[in-house]
């Protein structure tokens, strides 16, 4: 894997580039009922609480090595969560921490609320969806995870992927603004990049089909990740493959695969 920073690079003050990723994944699940349906997004629910998110971001906070200023969450009715992070490169003494930040301890609720948004940011909001038409349920994740200084989400990419069970991703990493050395030029990214792929695991790569679209001169780059197999057991809620005659399996197949397809392409198939 490349490496995420250059330490050698020595700069006048703070190294002010802006990396951020976007993670964007899709759950897919064959659900046959409208009570299988209302089960698969309660147990989406209950999975994906905002609990768990705040987990999950705390522990990519720590993975890219930044410290958790604030922790604000919420779920919502009927469904779906929310999480927001602030973070910082390096840890904040309490004297100068703003009194508003509760450094991840959730408090009980205040008659005033205080809002503050920084550069370095982690935020996550799950959407579980379905229509009766197609019998396919799905659920998206997007998370964002914004850092400023020397400090990468794409440290925390591996991670996030394992985190969730991921058959479509779309993953997108742009570097912002510029950052000095101390002879003064101009620096625009502080690290090797060529493709997100690089800093994914190979084990991973081979059991997805990968497209990159990558504007280099403008330090953009975007991964889309379709799993390539689709293991029939791991697509239906409270069923199991071999309950399913051969036509009924070919028919989930086929519904699954379309789904995935239109997803991974943003078109819809014709019927």
């Amino acid at each position: 894997m490349p490496k995420l920073t250059n330490n050698k690079l020595k700069l006048y003050g703070f190294n002010n580039l802006t990396k951020s990723l976007s993670f964007n994944i899709y759950d897919i699940c064959y659900t046959e009922t409208e009570e299988d349906r209302k089960r698969y997004i309660e147990y989406i629910d209950e999975q994906y609480n905002s609990e768990r998110l705040t987990k999950i971001l705390t522990d990519v906070t720590n993975i890219i090595g930044a410290c958790v200023l604030n922790v604000a969450k919420q779920d919502y009715d009927p469904q779906g969560a929310s999480v927001t992070l602030l973070i910082s490169e390096e840890e904040v003494p309490l004297y100068v921490l703003d009194p508003s930040c509760n450094k991840g301890i959730i408090t009980p609720k205040r008659e005033n609320i205080v809002g503050h948004l920084d550069k370095s940011h982690v935020t996550v909001h799950t959407y579980p969806e379905s229509h009766p038409e197609n019998n396919i349920s799905t659920f998206r994740v997007d998370i964002d995870v914004s850092t400023c200084g020397t400090i990468s989400p794409l440290k925390a990419l591996s991670y996030l992927i394992a985190s969730f069970d991921s058959d479509i991703i779309t993953i997108d990493y742009r570097v912002r603004g510029f950052t000095r050395d101390v002879n003064g030029e101009k620096h625009f990214i502080d690290h090797s990049i060529n493709s997100i792929q690089d800093y994914i695991k190979d084990e991973t790569i081979k059991r997805y089909s990968l497209i990159d679209m990558n504007i280099y001169q403008s330090n953009i780059f975007h991964t889309k990740m379709k799993l390539k197999d689709i293991d029939l057991d791991n697509y239906l809620f409270e069923k199991a493959e071999s309950e399913l005659s051969i036509d009924k399996k070919d028919e989930i197949i086929e519904k699954l695969n379309r789904e995935m397809t239109e997803i991974f392409y943003g078109i819809n198939l014709e019927k």
